[in-house]
């Protein structure tokens, strides 16, 4: 329904949708993650905040249908993401979700956490690739986060494409049907990015963008909110409100823009970067 630049989804309306990007919920995370990561009580929090707010909560899969006109949003969705996959999710964090009947997305990272894969991402305590199917079974949906977390908009085509299918492939294979959605590493994404992803064989892309998505977003770079351990419940409330960001789709700026030629000059010289 769409082109990968396009605006997905032609309903009315346009209402803010909460996209929640969390990485890992723990007590004591390796220092270059602490920033992104919540302790088990303060998720509890949150997650109780979703329930009350009245949202109802959806997979991607959900606004994959939303886009490709094969069925509408429910009215006021919320959807709660997870990405790399951090040794909490298969455990406490996918029983906290379960106990209040939340369904999720994880975006997994396969060389990071498929036997003798190679990633760029820092040492830490990583889900294994074969509890990824119990993760179905508890009400999550299964996503790509490439094979090594790199920079996706600073790589040739060859080793795009790598990335982009070898993770997709290493995910079917684990678990015996399609994988349709990505997202991408830190968020960092292009237009040339956006059009591989379609051609590899995906339905979405997330990006990040610390904004609000809406029933009217980009399919190839939905607009995420990065939770970081300094907001608080009233941030997400906030969120689930529909209010404290802004609401895409909106055009990149200049800053943006700027910092992304940067990126690609670097990495030039030292070769692929880890996004983080």
């Amino acid at each position: 329904m769409t082109t990968p630049d396009a605006r997905g989804g032609d309903a009315p309306g346009g209402g803010a949708v909460p996209v929640l990007l969390y990485h890992a919920v723990m007590e004591d995370p390796p220092d270059w993650i602490a920033e992104f990561t919540v302790s088990p009580k303060e998720f509890a929090a949150h997650l109780d905040a979703v329930v009350d707010s009245g949202r109802t909560p959806v997979t991607i899969g959900a606004v994959a249908d939303h886009f490709a006109g094969r069925a509408p949003l429910p009215p006021r969705p919320v959807l709660l993401t997870f990405d790399d996959g951090f040794a909490d999710l298969p455990g406490p964090t996918a029983e906290a979700l379960a106990d209040r009947g939340l369904p999720a997305t994880a975006y997994l990272t396969t060389g990071a956490v498929a036997p003798g894969g190679r990633s760029l991402l820092p040492p830490a305590p990583m889900m294994r690739l074969g509890e990824a199917a119990g993760l179905e079974a508890s009400g999550m949906e299964i996503g790509s986060h490439t094979v090594t977390h790199a920079q996706l908009d600073t790589l040739s085509a060859k080793d795009l494409a790598y990335e982009l299918r070898t993770s997709k492939t290493v995910l079917e294979d684990a678990l015996g049907h399609p994988v349709r959605h990505l997202a991408y590493p830190h968020g960092y994404n292009s237009p040339r990015v956006r059009a591989m992803s379609a051609r590899a064989g995906y339905e979405t892309a997330t990006a990040v963008r610390h904004a609000l998505s809406s029933d009217r977003d980009e399919r190839y770079r939905i607009a995420r909110l990065i939770v970081r351990r300094g907001h608080t419940v009233a941030d997400v409330e906030a969120w689930l409100a529909g209010g404290g960001a802004r609401i895409a789709p909106y055009r990149d700026g200049p800053r943006t823009v700027g910092w992304r030629w940067y990126r690609r000059a670097r990495a030039v010289v030292r070769g692929p970067v880890f996004a983080g």
